[in-house]
């Protein structure tokens, strides 16, 4: 495993769960991000590391109205916690 693949890992997970919570399946969020449902499939796949630029974790964080920061913190972080 690469340096930072856990790391992506972990990204990928926290978009799909803040997907699932906002009641979204990948094709509605691909839309929104402006990506292929496959490669978000890709992205939030545990087994498959997919490294996720910037603007996509900038992207995501705006979708769900969320701080950017939240997609990169150890814990996964909802309004209710603030």
């Amino acid at each position: 495993m690469g340096e930072y693949d856990q790391r992506y890992i972990d990204i990928g997970m926290k978009i799909a769960f803040y997907r699932k919570r906002n009641g979204m399946t990948q094709e509605q969020l691909a839309e929104k991000l402006g990506i292929s449902p496959g490669y978000l499939s890709q992205v939030e796949t545990p087994s498959f590391v997919q490294p996720v630029s910037l603007k996509l974790l900038f992207k995501v964080a705006d979708t769900f109205s969320i701080p950017p920061h939240w997609l990169l913190m150890d814990d996964i972080v909802t309004h209710s916690d603030r």
